[in-house]
């Protein structure tokens, strides 16, 4: 009886360090070797009040996300202080130099480590083919930056929340749902990327032949040229262009938010690379977030109607442009909707824009102090 208790021991002992192995091996082949850019090539200037480091990190898809992490300047290792953590992603099609790197560096500004992360597929994160996209991909890019936060030395794993901004509003809430680490959200502007992929912009082609028609389309795209690209800003801007796309040509565009790396800015995504979204929802069970979350859209966005709906949804377990209802949510006490006065939807993507001798002034339109309380209150 010893003789087989000591075999199986030394069985599951060989097991183990081969796991082990496996494991490490595993994880030294899921890291990749990314042709970072160093130099300061947002599309704002630096603060000083912040320092700022390129890394990056893995998700369990076997792919390496690139990031800028910005933190306090007056932060020192000697104190040994744990701080709070965001990380931050969006808008949809929009590359880490853009706006989630200016509300990471805001969010540092306010005593917060902060992650700005390209998701899979763009910007500098690895992935083939080039902008491309998945609801659980997405989804688990958000997680893994909260893997890679939460095992920061300056950072209290207890006190991560993260901000998604337009299309990545809608994948930030999906991420809250499905993972309990995260304490705190903020939607900003948001964009239900699977509800406009399904549905059309406000439900204008909600019934079942606009669907079958478009999977055609796209299932014939599959076979004549999948990597074909579209959706970038229209340029040149036509003169009767709706307000809202000359909005974002105003961003994507102009000096005041064009990227090189940016899909926006540039030649868009594959015309395929969003085809699964048509056919999911990222929102099904955000009525069951029972951390906190702030949504938060401009008075004048034409995507206002996402960020309302979303969040009805999520505190009362039905609203209109949702076909499924559930309960109430537990905790509908630390939600809450926030609405900006006189804001665009691409207002909120950098606090508004003037022209002041060839160079940005910001109005103020992005509440960062708010969002700073915000997450003060809920990341204790």
């Amino acid at each position: 009886m010893k003789k087989t208790i000591l075999t199986t021991m030394l069985a599951l002992g060989l097991m183990t360090a081969c796991n082990n192995g496996n494991q490490q091996n595993s994880n030294n082949n899921m890291k990749q070797d990314l042709q970072l850019t160093q130099e300061w090539d947002k599309v704002f200037p630096l603060s000083e009040k912040v320092n700022h480091q390129k890394v990056t990190f893995e998700t369990q898809y076997g792919l390496t996300l690139a990031a800028d992490l910005y933190t306090p300047a007056s932060y020192t290792k000697e104190n040994g202080e744990k701080m709070a953590a965001i990380a931050v992603s969006g808008p949809f099609g929009a590359s880490k130099e853009q706006s989630s790197g200016l509300y990471a560096m805001r969010m540092a500004e306010r005593g917060f480590v902060a992650l700005a992360f390209d998701p899979s597929y763009t910007g500098e994160s690895s992935g083939e083919p080039r902008r491309t996209a998945s609801p659980d991909i997405n989804t688990e890019d958000f997680m893994a930056a909260v893997d890679f936060l939460s095992k920061q030395e300056n950072v209290d794993a207890e006190k991560i929340g993260i901000i998604g901004i337009c299309g990545w509003g809608g994948i930030a809430l999906n991420a809250a749902a499905a993972d309990t680490r995260i304490k705190a959200t903020v939607a900003s502007t948001m964009y239900d990327m699977t509800r406009v992929s399904g549905n059309g912009y406000f439900d204008s082609d909600d019934n079942e032949e606009a669907r079958h028609q478009a999977r055609e389309t796209l299932a014939k795209q599959r076979l004549s040229n999948p990597n074909a690209m579209a959706g970038g800003v229209v340029n040149p801007l036509p003169a009767d262009a709706p307000q809202f796309v000359k909005d974002y040509y105003d961003y994507y565009i102009t000096p005041r938010g064009y990227h090189k790396r940016s899909g926006n800015s540039n030649d868009g995504w594959r015309i395929i690379g969003t085809q699964a979204f048509a056919n999911s929802r990222f929102l099904y069970y955000i009525n069951e977030i029972r951390s906190a979350v702030l949504v938060m859209h401009g008075e004048k966005a034409h995507s206002r109607y996402f960020g309302e709906a979303a969040y009805k949804y999520m505190v009362e377990g039905k609203a209109e442009g949702y076909r499924v209802v559930g309960k109430p949510n537990p905790n509908p006490e630390n939600k809450e909707l926030l609405i900006i006065p006189n804001a665009t939807h691409c207002d909120l993507y950098d606090g508004g824009y003037t022209e002041l001798e060839g160079k940005g002034e910001s109005k103020n339109l992005i509440p960062w102090d708010k969002l700073a309380d915000f997450f003060n209150k809920n990341l204790k």
